[in-house]
């Protein structure tokens, strides 16, 4: 497979989705440690990451957040990488559900994001200053308006669709994704604690990682094509 030709519009929408991406990213990592700082852990905090300011996250994964997805949306047109923020393991041991909620407190911050470019789309086309597609598709995440590709448009349909696919991928419930932690808030804490340690066991984050990247393929089309159906009724699905 032979990686996208370089054109200064590739460069443009490039620039657009890194923007998306470092955004997007720091907003999840920063309701980590938001979270966790209310239910008593000061570990992300004293590592600056209780802010939107990308430099200390970008400092604590430099490849996560420059590297991999430069060279990912280089190669296949996407953007993908990682980020993650400290915390304290004797707190989560103590305080699991706070835990918990500090885990979904990212994915949580994607969907945020999503639904306010949901709105925002909504209310450019009730307002005519932007048009719903006649035909889209899982590829056609940068085209709100039939083959229009303003800044506005491109930029809210990244921040929409990205936002979507990172609160999607993250909820699933595998080590070591967000899910795996958040879906002990559904568990007593003696249930949940044993939950975690066994999760943390072996090479599970490593074959919930493998799971979670071959499933996530069927789970997320289906989701997508339903958030599309809600933004543009109406609109012929391909």
């Amino acid at each position: 497979m032979s990686s996208p030709e370089i054109t200064p519009e590739m460069l443009r929408l490039g620039l657009i989705w890194y923007v998306v991406f470092l955004f997007s990213t720091v907003c999840h990592e920063g309701a980590h440690a938001l979270v966790a700082m209310l239910g008593g852990d000061l570990t992300a905090f004293h590592g600056g990451q209780v802010s939107l300011n990308p430099v200390p996250h970008i400092r604590r994964a430099p490849f996560g957040l420059v590297v991999v997805p430069i060279l990912s949306y280089a190669l296949g047109g996407w953007m993908i990488g990682w980020a993650s923020a400290p915390y304290d393991p004797y707190w989560q041991q103590r305080y699991p559900r706070r835990a918990a909620w500090m885990a979904l407190a990212g994915p949580a911050a994607n969907l945020i994001l999503m639904l306010l470019a949901a709105i925002a789309i909504r209310a450019g086309v009730a307002a005519g200053w932007l048009r719903a597609p006649q035909s889209i598709g899982i590829g056609s995440v940068a085209a709100l308006a039939d083959g229009t590709t303003n800044l506005g448009t491109t930029f809210l349909s990244i921040v929409f669709t990205l936002n979507l696919l990172l609160a999607t991928f993250n909820l699933m419930p595998v080590p070591p994704l967000d899910g795996n932690v958040g879906v002990t808030v559904l568990m007593k804490e003696s249930a949940a604690l044993r939950f975690i340690s066994w999760s943390r066991e072996g090479q599970y984050g490593l074959i919930g990682l493998l799971l979670a990247w071959y499933a996530f393929g069927y789970i997320f089309q289906p989701i997508f094509f339903f958030a599309l159906r809600l933004l543009y009724p109406g609109v012929v699905y391909q």
